[in-house]
């Protein structure tokens, strides 16, 4: 780039767009079509959902360390594949369009060209070319198609599943949105209704899900919480009858050691056998009872610490003993998750022991460390020996389970199983904003094909057990156009409704579409697979970039998507997988986090008043107070960036202030990446002030060559920034580069030495790496230049500073040669005029010399 320049300091808002404009016009990070062998690296960011707000100065933390990593890492003769795309079905367009009438495809393609020009603006090396968007018609088909296969191989099926239904607000709720029966918003009534829905069998891959856990390069905390979520359990199923009746329960439990303990057993109040066991005198107060729970989510039932519950009037047989076991109702336990029963033994079980206390029911103890009964005070979990279990007692709690359940199986009264925590995943929306289902029913018209009309109301019914999958010559199926987004009376949702796009003919026939949508997870589920192959027309990808590309070597995104986005993610990559589509078993090798950048740093009093930092002052012994009355004791907190708190930073007014590469290094310098941090925009001035040293270093370069000294500090600095960067230690690589400015200036700003300091920077502050080195006379974009080399032998120091303590106490520093004696060491200390006249007060008694580290002189 040879324009002239003429700035005298250094300019971000000159510089940095001129930069911007060259990397477009150069296309200077185009990624290759296929890596070279053994250079291949995929680095990739999840990707943003692209809100009315914009970026604020978090999001830039990940894609800043990412980017700095694909910069030297193509300097270093990698072919890097980092791209950027857009995560844009979602609930907020949806809920914007129902507010203003405006379509989401309109609000969403606005956030998105804006989410892009800030991206642009913070210099990024994305390979724009490859940008995917989950709401373009062409990435849905493939989204779709991914459905088939699913569909294909019988993971995805049709289910009645209890939604809840907020008829004041028109609109299907999340569990999440729903409180005490109440929607969150407008604190409406909520029923739970039932209604059809998609389901993907991700419970089918539940152990390969376990086991790929192994093979990942992930934060442990991430794969514990994932191990969590499938939630693995070895444990029996156990057969209880019904005092009275030709009926069974079944049960799982973890702890078959326990049964001769199960006091009372508690059934889900949606549990089929409720109406039958429930005897005259309390059917009222059950039938109450499941009632209010059907207005309950299921997130209500089993957050709340009230304990509650009914009992049914009806007995379980133990199967151990015959006790009569009294069963209860209690919303806390689940329909959905395994059988809708549980055995309870109180002594044992937390949860258990307060529900026994709460409504004074019988705990046996049954287990104990010392082979002795007692009363106890809380329930007792550990595992010991048996007690009060007949035949069983003294035996450890393993051998127990494995004993009794072998006994139960060859009674035919339970046998061993495993179960999960994780259920299949419920995969429809009834939103207009989302994938449409590739899937269509037929239709039966009470008159002739060929005269009834569907659409126009004619009687009708859908085959909803007739599902046929849409041929994939007809992909996409499209979203149709409507500008009527307002909830209706219907919980199936807005496409229910659009009779005109929802029924069609074929070979006079009538048929209709599926008018539930998809999730927003579909899209984000196999991105990273577009990205090896954007703009293939005839596959979702080829088995050729799949093969060069795959799997992601890096993928940096924040901890809230620890558990489901890459529990989906990998769910679909193994299917794919296993179809002979995709050549590895996992899709991303590394995973790394970044920690949450805060809010600056707020100062609140007791009574929540907030104070300027300027009125605050710390006491002596580290409290915060108020400055006029250090009565007032102040809380000094950092809070996550929100509207609601106010402490929202918007990149763009940084960038304006500052400049994007100064945004850039201070949030790298911050801390380490993984940690959260609060934001300072008063900080920024001292990465600032480093930047401008390094533009004023390369404006005022000599063609001298460096001293020995300087050239070791350069050396350890390429080493050092190396090393760091590989290791994602992003703050103390711009640390040693803020050592390696000072030396340089002071040693005159020779051109080689400031060279290398344009080109370790680079990664990190992009514009100003390509202006030091245009100004440095270099013609090639710095980007294009072969990354620094330290050459091993100036790594290591000629001379060394060894410390001289006299008896123990620090007197004074020699510096001497690495390889220097203790003869060379001695003679150096006595003739050093301070240290010879401390040696002189006294009589040497003994010398302690460790070479190259210490020299302890003992005089009495």
């Amino acid at each position: 780039m040879d324009e002239s320049r003429t700035e005298e300091r250094y300019e971000p808002a000159t510089i940095e767009p001129r930069w911007q404009a060259f990397w477009e016009k150069d296309d200077t990070f185009r990624t290759p079509p296929m890596p070279r062998e053994g250079k291949k690296l995929y680095v990739l960011d999840m990707f943003p959902y692209p809100s009315g707000a914009g970026l604020h100065v978090g999001h830039p933390e990940g894609y800043t360390a990412t980017d700095i990593l694909c910069r030297a890492k193509r300097a270093q003769g990698f072919d890097v594949l980092h791209p950027m795309g857009w995560d844009a079905f979602g609930l907020p367009a949806e809920q914007h369009a129902i507010a203003t009438g405006t379509h989401p495809a309109t609000t969403t393609q606005k956030n998105i060209d804006n989410f892009r020009r800030q991206l642009k603006m913070l210099g990024f090396s994305y390979d724009w070319s490859r940008e995917v968007d989950t709401t373009d018609p062409e990435y849905v088909r493939w989204t779709q198609w991914i459905f088939l296969q699913l569909f294909d191989k019988g993971l995805a099926y049709q289910d009645e599943i209890k939604v809840n239904w907020c008829a004041a607000l028109g609109t299907v709720l999340a569990n999440e949105e729903v409180i005490d029966g109440k929607s969150e918003r407008g604190n409406h009534p909520v029923v739970r209704v039932p209604l059809r829905q998609w389901v993907l069998a991700i419970t089918k891959y539940a152990d390969r899900l376990l086991e790929g856990l192994d093979h990942v390069e992930w934060p442990s905390s991430t794969r514990t919480m994932q191990r969590e979520w499938i939630g693995r359990s070895e444990g029996a199923e156990v057969v209880f009858g019904v005092k009275g009746q030709d009926a069974t329960i079944e049960v799982f439990t973890t702890r078959p050691d326990t049964l001769f303990g199960a006091t009372f057993m508690v059934l889900a109040p949606e549990h089929p056998l409720v109406a039958a066991i429930t005897t005259d005198t309390q059917r009222a107060e059950i039938d109450r009872y499941v009632a209010a729970s059907k207005n309950k989510s299921d997130l209500d039932r089993q957050s709340s610490k009230e304990k509650t519950g009914v009992f049914t009037g009806g007995f379980a047989i133990n199967p151990v003993n015959g006790a009569e076991v009294p069963i209860w109702i209690a919303d806390y336990v689940l329909m959905g998750y395994g059988t809708g029963a549980i055995m309870a033994v109180p002594a044992h079980d937390t949860r258990d022991f307060e529900f026994a206390k709460a409504f004074d029911i019988p705990i046996v103890q049954v287990v104990s460390t010392d082979g002795a009964s007692s009363t106890l005070d809380e329930a007792m979990t550990e595992y010991g020996v048996a007690v009060s279990s007949g035949k069983y007692d003294g035996m450890k709690t393993a051998d127990m389970k494995a004993a009794i359940t072998a006994d139960l199986e060859a009674e035919g009264k339970g046998k061993k199983r495993v179960e999960y925590k994780l259920r299949d995943w419920v995969f429809s929306r009834q939103r207009y904003w989302g994938e449409p289902f590739p899937i269509y029913f037929p239709v039966e018209t009470e008159g002739d094909p060929a005269t009834s009309d569907p659409r126009k109301g004619d009687a009708h019914v859908i085959r909803f057990d007739q599902p046929i999958a849409v041929e994939v010559s007809e992909l996409p199926v499209r979203l149709p156009e409507t500008d009527d987004f307002q909830p209706g009376d219907d919980p199936a949702g807005v496409l229910a409704r659009l009779a005109d796009w929802r029924f069609f003919q074929k070979d006079g026939k009538w048929f209709a579409r599926e008018t539930n949508t998809m999730p927003q997870w579909a899209g984000s589920c196999w991105y990273y697979l577009r990205f090896c192959d954007p703009h293939n027309g005839e596959l979702a990808w080829s088995p050729e970039a799949a093969k060069a590309w795959l799997p992601v070597d890096l993928y940096m995104g924040g901890a809230e998507h620890a558990v489901l986005h890459l529990l989906y993610a990998r769910f679909w990559h193994m299917v794919l997988y296993d179809q002979g589509l995709l050549p590895v078993p996992e899709p991303f090798t590394k995973l790394v986090h970044q920690g949450i950048i805060l809010g600056d740093v707020e100062y609140t009093d007791p009574e929540g008043n907030r104070h300027p930092a300027s009125a605050v002052t710390k006491t002596k012994d580290g409290k915060m107070v108020l400055e006029a009355d250090p009565s007032v004791v102040i809380e000094a907190k950092a809070h996550k960036m929100s509207k609601a708190r106010g402490n929202v930073v918007n990149p763009d007014d940084i960038v304006r202030d500052f400049g994007a590469d100064a945004l850039r290094c201070y949030e790298m310098f911050m801390g380490p990446l993984e940690a959260s941090k609060p934001w300072s925009t008063d900080s920024i001035h001292g990465v600032k002030r480093f930047l401008d040293r390094c533009w004023r270093l390369a404006k005022d370069a000599k063609d001298t060559a460096p001293d020995d000294a300087t050239l070791r500090t350069m050396h350890k600095t390429i080493a050092k920034v190396t090393a760091d960067i590989d290791g994602l230690r992003f703050n103390t690589a711009i640390s040693a580069m803020m050592v390696l400015s000072n030396d340089l200036q002071k040693a005159g700003a020779p051109k080689a030495g400031v060279e290398v300091l344009a080109q370790l920077l680079h990664p990190f502050a992009p514009h100003l790496g390509e202006e030091m080195w245009s100004l440095l006379g270099r013609e090639a974009s710095i980007q294009k230049v072969e990354w620094p080399v330290a050459d091993p032998k100036l790594l290591v120091d000629d001379e060394v500073e060894v410390p001289v303590q006299i008896n123990g106490k620090k007197r004074g520093v020699l510096v001497l040669s690495k390889d220097a004696d203790q003869d060379t060491a001695v003679a150096a200390a006595k003739a050093d005029e301070r240290l010879a006249e401390l040696l002189a007060a006294g009589t040497l008694r003994k010398t302690v010399w460790v070479p190259g580290k210490i020299l302890n002189f003992i005089v009495g």
